[in-house]
C-alpha cells in the first residue's frame, strides 16, 4: 500500500508577495501584481506590462556571491526552498563549506522542480555578445546559467540533497507535474523526503516578443495593467506574463510525524495526460484536461463533489477559458456549478512553470484559511464561461479539498489534490 504525503513547509516568491504570509494576504485582498515592465526596454514592443516581482533581495535567502552565479530563475528556487525548509523545521546549521544541510537523510531526499525556460536573460546577453562581439566575449558561466536543471542541481548542492534531483519540463505544467512526481517519489519508497514545485523567470525582450508573436499576450491595456489579466471576462485579450517560484516540502506521513513536523495539509492526488491535439492550443473538447481531474480525484479517493474549491489553470485567453470551464463540466458534471472556481492569474499573471507551485500554494491556503482566492477584474462575464469563479472579492467557507489544474503547451495537462490534515 502506498504512503500518505503531507506537506510540512512552503515557499513563495510571486508578483504578489515574497512569502507565502504576504501572498496570502494579496489573495485575500484581490491586489494585483501586474505593472509596467521595468526590466528591460519595451521601445518597440505591443506588450509593456508583466507580472514581476518586486524588491526581491536574493541575498536575505542565499550567499551574494553565489547568487550571481544563478539565472534569475534559480535564485527564486532557492529563496522559495529556504522559506519552505524554515517552515518545515529541516533548514541546517551553516556549515564550514557555507551549506545548510538538510535536517534528513541526505540520500533519501529527493527534489523536482519545474522549469520551462531555463535561464532566458542569460541566453539572450551570451547570444547579443556572441553576435556583437564574438565568442570570447560570451558569459564564462552561460551554459550552466541557462539550462533548466539549474535550479534543481543549486537547491541539491545549498542543502546537501543526494537523492533525485529531477527537472520537469511540460511548459506551463510544468509546477504541477513536478508536484505529481515528487508524490510518487514518496509513495514508492524511493524518498522520505522531497522539495518540490515550480520556478520561472522570463520577463525578457525574447520571451516577451515571442509569445507576442503568437498573439498570446494581453496588449489592449498596458495603460491600466492591474486589470489586464482577466479570466473568464468577456473582454480579455491574452494573458500576462509574469515570474514567480512556488516550493513545497512534501514528506511520507510517518516521516513527518516521527520528527514531531506540523503537518500543513495531505497531498492527496495527481493526474496528468495529453491533449494530443495542437502544439499551443488545449483540445476543444475539453476531454484531456477532464480526464487528468477525473485521474487525480480518484488517485485521492474522492469523488467530484468533495472538491470545494478548484485553482483553474485560467490564462485569460480567449481559446484558454471556455474549454478548461467545458473540461470542468465534464470531470464534476452538475457539481461544476455548485463548487467555486477562480483563477489567481488574475492577480499574478501567468508564471509559467512557476504557476502550478504558486495555485497549490493558493489551494492550501484556500484549505487551511477558509478562503476562496478571487478572480479579480471578472466585470463581463464570458457566456461561454458560467460557473462560479468568486468574481472579484474573496469569499469565505470551509474547505475540505482543493484542486489545481495546469495546462500547457504542447497538450499537458497536470491537476493535483489537497485535502485538510486530519492526523
Amino acid at each position: 500500500m502506498s504512503r500518505k504525503v503531507v506537506v510540512t513547509g512552503m515557499g513563495a516568491v510571486t508578483p504578489i508577495g515574497n512569502t507565502v504570509e504576504e501572498f496570502c494576504a494579496g489573495l485575500k485582498a484581490g491586489k494585483s501584481g501586474i505593472g509596467p515592465i521595468t526590466q528591460f526596454d519595451t521601445t518597440g514592443f505591443d506588450v509593456t506590462i508583466a507580472g514581476e516581482i518586486k524588491d526581491f533581495d536574493p541575498g536575505l535567502w542565499m550567499d551574494k556571491k553565489e547568487a550571481r552565479k544563478m539565472a534569475r530563475f534559480t535564485q527564486l528556487a532557492v529563496a522559495a526552498t529556504a522559506q519552505a525548509l524554515i517552515e518545515a523545521g529541516l533548514m541546517g546549521e551553516t556549515d564550514a563549506e557555507g551549506k545548510k544541510p538538510v535536517k534528513s537523510d541526505p540520500w533519501k531526499t529527493g527534489i523536482v522542480i519545474g522549469n520551462g525556460i531555463g535561464g532566458f536573460e542569460i541566453v539572450s546577453e551570451s547570444f547579443k555578445k556572441l553576435f556583437d562581439s564574438g565568442p570570447k566575449r560570451m558569459l564564462p558561466l552561460t551554459v550552466p546559467m541557462m539550462i533548466g536543471n539549474e535550479a534543481a542541481g543549486n537547491v541539491s548542492m545549498i542543502y546537501g540533497t543526494k537523492g533525485p534531483a529531477f527537472t520537469q519540463v511540460t511548459a506551463c505544467a510544468s509546477g504541477t507535474d513536478a508536484l505529481g512526481q515528487a508524490l510518487d517519489l514518496i509513495r514508492s519508497g524511493r524518498c522520505d523526503v522531497v522539495i518540490a514545485g515550480g520556478s520561472e523567470a522570463c520577463i525578457v525582450p525574447f520571451a516577451v516578443g515571442g509569445f507576442q508573436m503568437l498573439k498570446a499576450l494581453s496588449t489592449k491595456r498596458c495603460g491600466e495593467p492591474e486589470k489586464a489579466s482577466r479570466p473568464f471576462d468577456a473582454d480579455r485579450d491574452g494573458f500576462v506574463i509574469a515570474e514567480g517560484a512556488g516550493i513545497m516540502i512534501l514528506e511520507s506521513e510517518e516521516h513527518a510525524k516521527k520528527r514531531g513536523a506540523k503537518i500543513i495539509a495531505e497531498f492527496a492526488g495527481y493526474g496528468a495526460t495529453a491533449d494530443a491535439y495542437h502544439i499551443t492550443s488545449p483540445d476543444p473538447t475539453g476531454m484531456g484536461g477532464a480526464t487528468a481531474v477525473t485521474q487525480a480525484i480518484a488517485d485521492a479517493g474522492l469523488k467530484p463533489e468533495d472538491i470545494q474549491y478548484y485553482n483553474a489553470h485560467g490564462t485569460s485567453t480567449e481559446i484558454n477559458d471556455p474549454t478548461e470551464t467545458k473540461m470542468l463540466k465534464i470531470a464534476f458534471g452538475d457539481h461544476a456549478y455548485k463548487m467555486k472556481v477562480s483563477s489567481t492569474k488574475s492577480m499574478t499573471g501567468h508564471c509559467i512553470a512557476g504557476g502550478g507551485g504558486i495555485e497549490a500554494i493558493a489551494c492550501i491556503l484556500a484549505i487551511n484559511g477558509g478562503f476562496y482566492p478571487p478572480t479579480i477584474n471578472l466585470d463581463n462575464p464570458d457566456p461561454e464561461c458560467d460557473l462560479d469563479y468568486v468574481p472579484n472579492k474573496v469569499q469565505y467557507g470551509e474547505i475540505n479539498a482543493a484542486a489545481s489544474g495546469s495546462l500547457g503547451f504542447g497538450g499537458h495537462n497536470g491537476v493535483v489534490v489537497f485535502k485538510k490534515y486530519e492526523g
